[in-house]
């Protein structure tokens, strides 16, 4: 699952309890395999949360050397490997000049 908690910040959840290592793995890593691993909770959920620029981000799991796409994510897009999820990052509201003069 994924979640934008802010403009640019994104939280990543994967349940996969019983997996070793977990890695985000994705085009805002150069696709490093090994980059951006992913902390484990108690409950077999594995979490990350990561600054990413506007844009439209396409990403994977890597669990103990298997690839899975989310399902909950954004969509997802044809790669050349498989599936890739992908996340949106929109671009950051700017007051207008009406919320600006009455700010």
């Amino acid at each position: 699952m994924v979640t934008v908690t802010s403009p640019n910040r994104v939280e990543f959840r994967f349940f996969r309890p019983q997996a070793k290592q977990v890695f985000l793995v994705g085009d805002f890593n150069g696709w490093n395999r090994f980059h951006t691993p992913m902390q484990k909770k108690p409950n077999g959920e594995w979490t990350l949360s990561t600054d990413l620029r506007q844009g439209i981000h396409q990403f994977k799991y890597l669990a103990d050397g298997d690839w899975f796409p989310d399902y909950a994510a954004f969509g997802l897009e044809p790669g050349p490997f498989g599936l890739n999820s992908v996340v949106v990052i929109e671009p950051a509201s700017i007051p207008s000049q009406h919320q600006q003069s009455a700010a």
